[in-house]
């Protein structure tokens, strides 16, 4: 056979792709009796639609299943590549489609790819039926879809594939090539937790797998060590700049704020072994320290710049571990917001009585005209009161006095509560002297 007329063998990802709903593993709350996209297959009627999920779930074997199921002309073009041209190309064969009786879905896929004014061009065509579109992105579409597009498609979110999922597309690629793949117990396991979700990674590396088998005879299993040597370790899937990264840091922010050591800690590990810039983490560990522990231990705002500064003057990987134990530290600690929320309650406060003036005993009197109007009379100092404590009103003449700091029965605010209550007592008892 001529070398150069040899078809290239088809890749198992595009030989298990699955042609009918019932091909499709993993997405079962989609794809139930009940479900929103099962009614409207069932019912056929397709309305425009947009898929959001992670890499390699089956976003587009989806839409040509949707496609397929309802007698519909499948065209599909990338964000990435597509220009203005092409889509003007399509929007006329599909008008010329449709007065053929035949309805077009064109699929998008990698739609937030798309600038404003691409996605707004598509919205005429929507709207008049000439197409029904077809989205797909890894993006969260509330952050990357214009509000108009959005508003006129139905959000279906697909989940990353579990390990039964997975082990499911396997068993399936193994009857596909009529052979098991030449793994250890171990490195299957192994194996399935690589992909991480991803069937489309899990079927390529399964390629190289079972070609690698052939090339050594299938004498030996492979071992973990040797698995990773032929497939790499898979970069974990995090965008800095996207989704991910607020759903991350939201994770570490929640685990650390319900003193879960151990989960903040992975939520850490998560973001840095992604290639989080560390000096983020910091910025955001140091505001968790004020605004969820505060003063019920406010040594937590000293381990966070200390932290912060450690890290600044070793950098990776030596001053990671002062990321690790500000981790710890903040997740163990007592917790209260009490000041945060009175530096909220101030604030409000502010703004609501407007631009008040001191009462006139506080206020400084540096010269002879200021004394004579009434600046600092009936002031009383503080340490020359036999408590150390006038109680004199420090807030406008024209305010009733407000309590915004209202401490918790946790950490040291439990004795700055005692240190407040003795000074309330004392401000009621020199009022009624």
């Amino acid at each position: 056979m001529d070398l150069f007329n040899k078809e290239n063998p088809i890749p198992l990802a595009e030989q298990l792709r699955p042609q009918t709903l019932q091909d499709i593993y993993g997405q079962t709350h989609l794809l139930s009796d009940k479900s929103g996209l099962r009614v409207m297959l069932d019912s056929n009627h397709i309305s425009s639609f947009l898929l959001w999920g992670p890499p390699g779930v089956g976003k587009t074997t989806l839409a040509r299943v949707i496609a397929k199921h309802s007698g519909l002309y499948f065209k599909q073009i990338s964000a990435v590549l597509a220009g203005v041209a092409e889509l003007r190309k399509i929007f006329d064969e599909a008008k010329q489609a449709r007065k053929n009786g035949i309805g077009t879905l064109l699929f998008v896929d990698e739609i937030h790819r798309f600038n404003r004014s691409q996605q707004d061009s598509l919205l005429p065509y929507v709207e008049d039926g000439t197409v029904i579109l077809g989205g797909a992105t890894t993006e969260n579409p509330g952050f990357e879809v214009n509000a108009a597009l959005l508003s006129r498609l139905l959000v279906f979110i697909l989940h990353r594939l579990d390990t039964e999922a997975l082990q499911q597309i396997l068993q399936r690629a193994e009857q596909i090539r009529d052979k098991i793949l030449p793994l250890t117990d171990d490195a299957r396991q192994r194996f399935l937790q690589m992909a991480d979700g991803d069937a489309r990674f899990l079927l390529n590396g399964a390629d190289i797998l079972f070609d690698s088998a052939t090339n050594n005879s299938g004498a030996d299993k492979i071992n973990i060590d040797d698995l990773q040597t032929i497939l790499q370790q898979r970069v974990p899937l995090y965008d800095k700049a996207e989704d991910s990264h607020y759903n991350l840091i939201s994770a570490l922010h929640k685990s650390l704020r319900g003193s879960d050591c151990d989960a903040a800690l992975y939520w850490m590990a998560r973001m840095l072994d992604g290639g989080e810039d560390p000096l983020y983490l910091l910025r955001r560990l140091t505001r968790f320290a004020y605004e969820d522990i505060g003063m019920a231990d406010p040594q937590a705002c000293i381990q966070a710049i200390n932290a912060w500064q450690t890290y600044q003057r070793l950098g990776s990987p030596e001053g990671d571990i002062a990321i690790g134990h500000l981790v710890v530290y903040l997740a163990t600690a007592p917790k209260s917001n009490a000041a945060y929320m009175a530096h909220k309650a101030s604030l409000r406060a502010a703004k609501q009585h407007g631009s008040l003036a001191p009462p006139q005993h506080i206020l400084n009197a540096p010269n002879k005209f200021m004394k004579e109007i009434g600046y600092g009379e009936g002031y009383q100092y503080d340490h020359d009161a036999e408590d150390g404590f006038s109680g004199q009103n420090y807030f406008p003449e024209a305010m009733k006095r407000e309590s915004y700091y209202q401490p918790v029965a946790r950490g040291f605010e439990r004795d700055i509560q005692k240190r407040l209550d003795y000074f309330q007592q004392l401000r009621q008892k020199k009022k009624c002297d």
